[in-house]
């Protein structure tokens, strides 16, 4: 079975152009969706894309309008507009650009680890993009406040650093590959306390949880715990492969060649930069596939106010769904 989506596509934004049921299926449409070819799209091309998807769901596109024509428009719209409130993302924030602006600055943080002031400069740039990227892809359209905002982005930034510089001064006197995984732990830490604080408001008036059709049935907490959590797990295995085996490589070059000795030291960083980027070419979309968009829930882990509402309404769903964001 090719995995087509036969309702495809009921709204922009709404139906994957394959069935989201399997790994491999949510795989191929994170493929399109993360093609950091899509960065290079204008504004022009991004809203064509956008006015082609609004006259096909009206039946009203021009004639001899192709499926792959409306293929190509869905890849685009959903690299650049959010699922939910339709609005255009920043570029920073679109997992389009997580490719090219993840393979530098990864790479940087990987290049210069040894240093106080180099941790400090490169963790903070790292927890700006992850901010941008966190604020983009959230849950809904739910407003956040700038003040929860400059929160969040500060007790992340707080956290990588401090888990950098305290890890930094641990392996002084341990092998120089222990030295070189501190960034990934500190990028790891980071992501577990940026992504629950910038997402905070969700935790606290919960998100949209909807049934089969679509219908939104009310607002949960716990959904919103759920989707967080899930978002998170996949953020920390979208950086591992990278993060992690890049020092390995790096240290084996290092230790067991010339490549890196005398006046070509300088060739680390874009060593590094490109490593990354091949793995991150491929660990963004599988590592956001793990979970589904459309993550499901069953109805008696929500709460009871919920839970009330569809009984009194004598219905019997056995779990309902919600986006958990990116």
């Amino acid at each position: 079975s090719s995995g087509i989506n036969a309702e495809w596509p009921l709204r922009p934004g709404e139906k994957p152009r394959w069935q989201q049921n399997t790994y491999y299926n949510r795989a191929r449409h994170f493929f399109t969706v993360t093609d950091p070819r899509n960065v290079l799209l204008t504004s022009s091309q991004l809203d064509g894309a956008k006015e082609l998807l609004k006259l096909y769901r009206a039946n009203q596109e021009p004639k001899g309008t192709t499926d792959e024509e409306v293929y190509a428009a869905k890849k685009m719209y959903e690299s650049a507009f959010h699922p939910e409130s339709g609005e255009k993302m920043l570029l920073p924030g679109r997992m389009s650009f997580q490719v090219p602006g993840n393979m530098t600055i990864c790479g940087m943080m990987l290049t210069f680890y040894r240093t106080t002031p180099a941790i400090l400069f490169w963790q903070w740039i790292n927890q700006s993009f992850n901010a941008a990227v966190n604020y983009t892809n959230r849950s809904g359209d739910s407003d956040i406040p700038q003040s929860l905002l400059l929160k969040s982005y500060f007790a992340a930034t707080t956290c990588a650093v401090a888990v950098a510089v305290t890890l930094n001064k641990a392996t002084l006197k341990l092998p120089p590959l222990a030295g070189r995984l501190v960034p990934f732990t500190a990028v790891a830490a980071g992501n577990m306390v940026n992504i629950p604080m910038m997402r905070q408001s969700e935790i606290t008036n919960g998100i949209d949880v909807l049934d089969s059709d679509g219908n939104v049935v009310g607002q949960s907490q716990k959904a919103a715990v759920s989707a967080i959590t899930q978002v998170t797990a996949s953020r920390i295995m979208m950086a591992t492969p990278g993060m992690a085996f890049t020092p390995v490589i790096m240290n084996a070059l290092d230790t067991k060649t010339t490549i890196l000795k005398g006046g070509r030291a300088w060739l680390a960083a874009p060593i590094q930069v490109g490593i990354i980027g091949f793995i991150l070419t491929f660990a963004t979309p599988l590592a956001c596939a793990v979970f589904e968009q459309k993550s499901s829930i069953s109805v008696i882990k929500l709460e009871q106010g919920i839970q009330d509402k569809l009984r009194d309404s004598g219905r019997t769903d056995a779990a309902l769904f919600f986006n958990k964001g990116l």
